[in-house]
Protein backbone atom coordinates (compact mmCIF):
# COMPACT_ATOMS: atom_id res chain seq x y z
CA UNK A 1 0.00 0.00 0.00
CA UNK A 2 1.03 3.57 -0.63
CA UNK A 3 1.01 6.06 2.23
CA UNK A 4 -2.32 7.53 1.07
CA UNK A 5 -3.85 4.02 0.98
CA UNK A 6 -2.83 3.52 4.59
CA UNK A 7 -4.53 6.75 5.59
CA UNK A 8 -7.91 6.04 4.01
CA UNK A 9 -7.97 2.41 5.12
CA UNK A 10 -7.10 3.12 8.76
CA UNK A 11 -9.64 5.97 8.83
CA UNK A 12 -12.35 3.67 7.45
CA UNK A 13 -11.40 0.88 9.85
CA UNK A 14 -11.64 3.19 12.87
CA UNK A 15 -14.94 4.84 11.90
CA UNK A 16 -16.58 1.77 10.30
CA UNK A 17 -18.86 4.06 8.29
CA UNK A 18 -18.12 4.80 4.64
CA UNK A 19 -19.95 8.13 4.68
CA UNK A 20 -18.22 9.43 7.81
CA UNK A 21 -14.82 8.26 6.57
CA UNK A 22 -15.33 9.88 3.15
CA UNK A 23 -16.30 13.16 4.80
CA UNK A 24 -13.21 13.15 7.03
CA UNK A 25 -10.96 12.29 4.07
CA UNK A 26 -12.63 14.90 1.84
CA UNK A 27 -13.40 12.43 -0.95
CA UNK A 28 -16.67 11.24 -2.49
CA UNK A 29 -18.33 8.25 -0.83
CA UNK A 30 -18.53 6.22 -4.12
CA UNK A 31 -14.83 6.84 -4.66
CA UNK A 32 -14.00 5.46 -1.20
CA UNK A 33 -16.21 2.41 -1.83
CA UNK A 34 -14.38 1.72 -5.11
CA UNK A 35 -10.99 2.06 -3.38
CA UNK A 36 -12.04 -0.47 -0.77
CA UNK A 37 -13.33 -2.85 -3.45
CA UNK A 38 -10.02 -2.70 -5.34
CA UNK A 39 -8.07 -3.41 -2.15
CA UNK A 40 -10.24 -6.40 -1.26
CA UNK A 41 -9.96 -7.83 -4.77
CA UNK A 42 -6.18 -7.48 -4.59
CA UNK A 43 -6.06 -9.31 -1.26
CA UNK A 44 -8.64 -11.91 -2.29
CA UNK A 45 -10.76 -11.49 0.86
CA UNK A 46 -13.32 -9.08 2.25
CA UNK A 47 -12.05 -6.93 5.09
CA UNK A 48 -15.41 -5.78 6.43
CA UNK A 49 -18.74 -7.43 7.15
CA UNK A 50 -21.56 -5.42 5.55
CA UNK A 51 -24.77 -4.83 7.48
CA UNK A 52 -26.77 -2.30 5.48
CA UNK A 53 -24.98 1.05 5.65
CA UNK A 54 -22.86 -0.15 8.56
CA UNK A 55 -19.57 -1.98 8.01
CA UNK A 56 -17.58 -3.84 10.66
CA UNK A 57 -13.99 -5.08 10.52
CA UNK A 58 -13.86 -8.85 10.27
CA UNK A 59 -10.98 -11.15 11.22
CA UNK A 60 -9.07 -10.38 8.01
CA UNK A 61 -9.73 -6.68 8.38
CA UNK A 62 -8.43 -6.57 11.96
CA UNK A 63 -5.19 -8.25 10.91
CA UNK A 64 -4.78 -5.85 8.01
CA UNK A 65 -5.63 -2.85 10.18
CA UNK A 66 -2.97 -3.69 12.79
CA UNK A 67 -0.29 -4.01 10.14
CA UNK A 68 -1.46 -0.90 8.31
CA UNK A 69 -1.36 1.09 11.55
CA UNK A 70 2.18 -0.05 12.29
CA UNK A 71 3.24 0.71 8.72
CA UNK A 72 1.76 4.20 9.01
CA UNK A 73 3.61 4.77 12.28
CA UNK A 74 6.88 3.66 10.68
CA UNK A 75 6.37 5.96 7.69
CA UNK A 76 5.51 8.86 9.98
CA UNK A 77 8.65 8.18 12.03
CA UNK A 78 10.76 7.99 8.87
CA UNK A 79 9.37 11.29 7.64
CA UNK A 80 10.11 12.96 10.96
CA UNK A 81 13.64 11.54 11.04
CA UNK A 82 14.34 12.75 7.51
CA UNK A 83 12.97 16.18 8.40
CA UNK A 84 15.19 16.24 11.49
CA UNK A 85 18.25 15.27 9.47
CA UNK A 86 17.62 17.99 6.92
CA UNK A 87 16.73 20.72 9.42
CA UNK A 88 19.66 22.70 10.85
CA UNK A 89 17.47 23.98 13.68
CA UNK A 90 15.88 20.71 14.77
CA UNK A 91 17.95 17.75 13.62
CA UNK A 92 20.09 14.76 14.52
CA UNK A 93 23.90 14.68 14.42
CA UNK A 94 25.23 11.14 13.98
CA UNK A 95 28.68 11.13 15.56
CA UNK A 96 31.27 8.34 15.78
CA UNK A 97 34.36 8.67 17.97
CA UNK A 98 37.15 6.80 19.70
CA UNK A 99 36.44 5.29 23.11
CA UNK A 100 39.12 7.50 24.70
CA UNK A 101 37.20 10.65 23.74
CA UNK A 102 34.01 9.51 25.47
CA UNK A 103 35.19 10.54 28.92
CA UNK A 104 36.06 14.15 28.19
CA UNK A 105 36.25 15.55 24.65
CA UNK A 106 32.88 14.46 23.26
CA UNK A 107 30.92 15.44 26.41
CA UNK A 108 32.70 18.80 26.42
CA UNK A 109 31.95 19.53 22.75
CA UNK A 110 28.37 18.25 22.78
CA UNK A 111 27.56 19.93 26.09
CA UNK A 112 28.86 23.32 25.01
CA UNK A 113 27.16 23.03 21.61
CA UNK A 114 23.81 21.97 23.08
CA UNK A 115 23.73 25.02 25.32
CA UNK A 116 23.19 27.08 22.18
CA UNK A 117 21.31 24.47 20.12
CA UNK A 118 19.20 22.55 22.62
CA UNK A 119 16.78 21.19 20.01
CA UNK A 120 19.48 19.23 18.21
CA UNK A 121 20.04 15.63 19.29
CA UNK A 122 23.00 13.29 18.87
CA UNK A 123 23.24 9.63 17.88
CA UNK A 124 26.58 8.51 19.34
CA UNK A 125 28.69 5.53 18.29
CA UNK A 126 32.07 4.47 19.71
CA UNK A 127 34.76 2.26 18.24
CA UNK A 128 38.31 2.05 16.86
CA UNK A 129 39.73 4.50 14.34
CA UNK A 130 39.06 2.19 11.39
CA UNK A 131 35.38 1.98 12.35
CA UNK A 132 35.07 5.76 12.65
CA UNK A 133 36.51 6.25 9.15
CA UNK A 134 34.25 3.55 7.71
CA UNK A 135 31.19 5.05 9.40
CA UNK A 136 31.62 8.44 7.75
CA UNK A 137 32.43 6.93 4.36
CA UNK A 138 29.42 4.59 4.23
CA UNK A 139 26.99 7.13 5.70
CA UNK A 140 26.45 5.43 9.06
CA UNK A 141 27.62 8.65 10.74
CA UNK A 142 27.69 12.26 9.60
CA UNK A 143 30.89 13.09 11.47
CA UNK A 144 33.68 11.38 13.37
CA UNK A 145 36.26 12.41 15.97
CA UNK A 146 39.43 10.41 15.52
CA UNK A 147 43.19 10.32 15.90
CA UNK A 148 45.39 10.11 13.92
CA UNK A 149 44.13 11.46 10.61
CA UNK A 150 42.74 8.51 8.61
CA UNK A 151 45.04 7.40 5.81
CA UNK A 152 42.18 6.90 3.33
CA UNK A 153 40.84 9.02 0.49
CA UNK A 154 37.46 10.68 0.41
CA UNK A 155 37.51 12.02 3.97
CA UNK A 156 37.45 15.66 5.00
CA UNK A 157 39.45 16.69 8.07
CA UNK A 158 40.07 19.59 10.37
CA UNK A 159 42.23 19.43 13.46
CA UNK A 160 40.74 20.06 16.88
CA UNK A 161 43.70 19.76 19.24
CA UNK A 162 47.13 18.22 19.66
CA UNK A 163 48.15 16.15 22.68
CA UNK A 164 51.62 15.39 23.96
CA UNK A 165 52.37 11.69 24.34
CA UNK A 166 54.02 10.28 27.41
CA UNK A 167 55.75 7.08 28.43
CA UNK A 168 53.56 5.43 31.07
CA UNK A 169 55.43 3.48 33.76
CA UNK A 170 54.42 2.02 37.15
CA UNK A 171 55.14 3.89 40.35
CA UNK A 172 58.64 2.88 41.46
CA UNK A 173 59.88 2.26 37.91
CA UNK A 174 63.53 3.17 37.34
CA UNK A 175 62.47 6.06 35.05
CA UNK A 176 59.60 7.35 37.21
CA UNK A 177 61.51 10.42 38.41
CA UNK A 178 62.62 11.55 34.98
CA UNK A 179 61.38 14.75 33.32
CA UNK A 180 61.62 13.17 29.86
CA UNK A 181 62.26 9.74 28.40
CA UNK A 182 62.78 8.03 25.06
CA UNK A 183 61.17 4.82 23.85
CA UNK A 184 64.62 3.32 23.27
CA UNK A 185 65.15 3.38 27.04
CA UNK A 186 62.43 0.75 27.53
CA UNK A 187 63.22 -1.34 24.46
CA UNK A 188 63.67 -4.52 26.53
CA UNK A 189 60.47 -4.16 28.59
CA UNK A 190 56.98 -5.53 28.06
CA UNK A 191 54.53 -3.11 26.42
CA UNK A 192 50.81 -2.63 26.99
CA UNK A 193 49.16 -1.44 23.77
CA UNK A 194 45.82 -0.99 22.07
CA UNK A 195 44.53 -3.62 19.67
CA UNK A 196 45.50 -3.24 15.98
CA UNK A 197 43.02 -0.99 14.20
CA UNK A 198 42.87 1.55 17.02
CA UNK A 199 44.35 4.99 16.42
CA UNK A 200 46.76 4.93 19.36
CA UNK A 201 48.13 1.56 18.21
CA UNK A 202 48.97 3.06 14.82
CA UNK A 203 50.68 6.03 16.49
CA UNK A 204 52.69 3.80 18.85
CA UNK A 205 53.71 1.50 16.00
CA UNK A 206 54.95 4.49 14.00
CA UNK A 207 56.89 5.89 16.98
CA UNK A 208 58.50 2.51 17.66
CA UNK A 209 59.45 2.11 13.99
CA UNK A 210 61.06 5.56 14.00
CA UNK A 211 63.03 4.56 17.13
CA UNK A 212 64.09 1.30 15.44
CA UNK A 213 62.26 -0.55 18.20
CA UNK A 214 60.19 -3.70 17.92
CA UNK A 215 58.08 -3.66 21.10
CA UNK A 216 57.28 -6.88 22.95
CA UNK A 217 53.49 -6.60 23.38
CA UNK A 218 52.43 -8.32 26.59
CA UNK A 219 48.78 -7.19 26.66
CA UNK A 220 46.40 -5.51 24.20
CA UNK A 221 43.34 -3.51 25.21
CA UNK A 222 40.40 -1.70 23.61
CA UNK A 223 40.58 1.52 25.65
CA UNK A 224 43.27 3.73 27.14
CA UNK A 225 41.94 3.47 30.69
CA UNK A 226 42.62 -0.29 30.59
CA UNK A 227 46.11 0.35 29.21
CA UNK A 228 46.76 2.78 32.09
CA UNK A 229 45.43 0.30 34.64
CA UNK A 230 47.61 -2.56 33.37
CA UNK A 231 50.68 -0.32 33.42
CA UNK A 232 49.85 0.86 36.95
CA UNK A 233 49.62 -2.81 38.00
CA UNK A 234 53.24 -3.31 36.93
CA UNK A 235 52.48 -5.48 33.90
CA UNK A 236 54.44 -3.39 31.44
CA UNK A 237 54.97 0.11 30.05
CA UNK A 238 52.90 1.98 27.51
CA UNK A 239 52.38 5.19 25.58
CA UNK A 240 49.46 7.40 26.61
CA UNK A 241 48.27 10.89 25.73
CA UNK A 242 48.30 13.60 28.33
CA UNK A 243 45.24 15.79 28.74
CA UNK A 244 46.88 18.78 27.14
CA UNK A 245 50.13 20.22 25.86
CA UNK A 246 50.75 22.19 29.06
CA UNK A 247 54.19 22.58 30.69
CA UNK A 248 53.69 19.87 33.34
CA UNK A 249 56.41 17.22 33.28
CA UNK A 250 54.02 14.58 34.54
CA UNK A 251 50.61 14.67 32.89
CA UNK A 252 47.28 12.94 33.42
CA UNK A 253 45.76 10.28 31.24
CA UNK A 254 43.18 11.92 28.98
CA UNK A 255 39.69 10.87 30.02
CA UNK A 256 40.70 8.99 33.15
CA UNK A 257 38.41 9.33 36.20
CA UNK A 258 39.81 11.01 39.31
CA UNK A 259 40.40 7.73 41.16
CA UNK A 260 42.38 6.31 38.25
CA UNK A 261 44.45 9.48 38.07
CA UNK A 262 45.41 9.17 41.73
CA UNK A 263 46.38 5.50 41.50
CA UNK A 264 47.41 5.42 37.85
CA UNK A 265 50.81 5.18 36.22
CA UNK A 266 53.47 7.87 36.13
CA UNK A 267 53.47 9.72 32.82
CA UNK A 268 56.83 10.94 31.53
CA UNK A 269 56.73 13.18 28.43
CA UNK A 270 58.39 11.50 25.48
CA UNK A 271 61.40 13.22 23.91
CA UNK A 272 61.04 11.25 20.67
CA UNK A 273 60.37 13.33 17.54
CA UNK A 274 56.69 13.42 16.64
CA UNK A 275 55.53 12.23 20.08
CA UNK A 276 52.16 13.94 19.83
CA UNK A 277 48.76 12.92 18.52
CA UNK A 278 46.48 15.22 16.56
CA UNK A 279 42.77 14.86 17.17
CA UNK A 280 40.41 15.93 14.42
CA UNK A 281 36.89 15.90 13.03
CA UNK A 282 36.23 13.87 9.87
CA UNK A 283 33.38 13.65 7.36
CA UNK A 284 32.73 12.21 3.92
CA UNK A 285 34.04 14.59 1.26
CA UNK A 286 31.64 13.12 -1.32
CA UNK A 287 28.35 12.92 0.59
CA UNK A 288 26.04 15.86 1.28
CA UNK A 289 25.99 16.90 4.94
CA UNK A 290 22.79 17.60 6.86
CA UNK A 291 22.17 21.08 8.20
CA UNK A 292 22.49 19.82 11.77
CA UNK A 293 25.86 18.19 11.07
CA UNK A 294 27.11 21.33 9.33
CA UNK A 295 26.19 23.39 12.37
CA UNK A 296 28.13 21.08 14.68
CA UNK A 297 31.11 20.99 12.29
CA UNK A 298 31.20 24.79 12.17
CA UNK A 299 30.98 24.88 15.97
CA UNK A 300 33.95 22.51 16.39
CA UNK A 301 36.05 24.61 13.99
CA UNK A 302 35.29 27.70 16.07
CA UNK A 303 35.97 25.75 19.28
CA UNK A 304 39.39 24.68 17.96
CA UNK A 305 40.28 28.26 16.98
CA UNK A 306 39.29 29.56 20.41
CA UNK A 307 41.33 26.83 22.06
CA UNK A 308 44.38 27.94 20.08
CA UNK A 309 43.70 31.59 20.94
CA UNK A 310 42.75 32.56 17.39
CA UNK A 311 39.86 35.08 17.26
Amino acid sequence: MLAEDLEWFTTLAELERVGAAAERLHIAQPTLSRMLGRLERRLGVELFDRRGKRITLNEFGRVYYEHARRAQAELDAAGKYIADLSSPANGVVRLSFLHSFGGWLVPQLVGEFRRGSARLTFALRQGPAEMVATDVLDGTSDLGIVSPRPAVSGIGWHGLLRQRLALAVPVGHRLAGRRQARLAEVADEDFIAMHPGFGMRRIVDDLCAAADLRPRIAFEASDLITVAGLVAAGLGVGVLPEEDLGPSSVGRVAGAPAEARRSGPVLIPLADAGATREVGLVWSAAASTSGAARRFRDFTEDWARRRRGIP
